[in-house]
């Protein structure tokens, strides 16, 4: 046994050798290509449910401004093409025009509430799904730092 007091130094960690090429010209050794775990699902930036999501909210809003705006044109159309239809009564008193000028405002409700069902419908549930994979992306990105 040995009566040093001093307990023996710790080892130092090993430095990892660096490759020095023998000849100035000779090309340097390849890196190791990095490890990358390969992700399960594609990155939320290029995922099809996106393009689904733009399309369903395209047919949104063309459904529901072609209601509104097909009502009036066509308004607009037979008062200045057909004023005899225009001028001619529905009831004792109560022009055509006047009939279909008072229902642009249920023609106007209509279309939003056509709006708002196709929302619920066939836009929110896409948007929903696609919310939550953001989120299920998110918890995956910050675990793996």
């Amino acid at each position: 046994m040995s009566s040093d007091p001093y307990p023996p130094y710790p080892p130092y960690p090993q430095q990892p050798q660096q490759q020095y090429a023998t000849y100035p010209w000779q090309p340097p050794a390849p890196a190791e290509p990095p490890q990358y775990r390969p992700l399960r699902h594609a990155p939320l930036g290029h995922h099809s449910d996106l393009r689904i999501l733009r399309t369903a909210y395209r047919w949104q809003r063309r459904t529901a401004t072609l209601t509104a705006l097909g009502y009036f044109v066509l308004f607009l159309v037979l008062s200045a093409s057909a004023p005899s239809f225009m001028t001619s009564t529905v009831t004792d008193g109560l022009p055509t025009g006047l009939l279909l000028a008072l229902l642009q405002l249920p023609v106007t409700w209509l279309a939003i509430g056509l709006y708002e069902h196709t929302a619920r419908r066939y836009v929110d549930p896409i948007a929903d799904r696609i919310r939550k994979q953001a989120e299920v992306d998110a918890r995956r990105g910050e675990a793996s730092r």
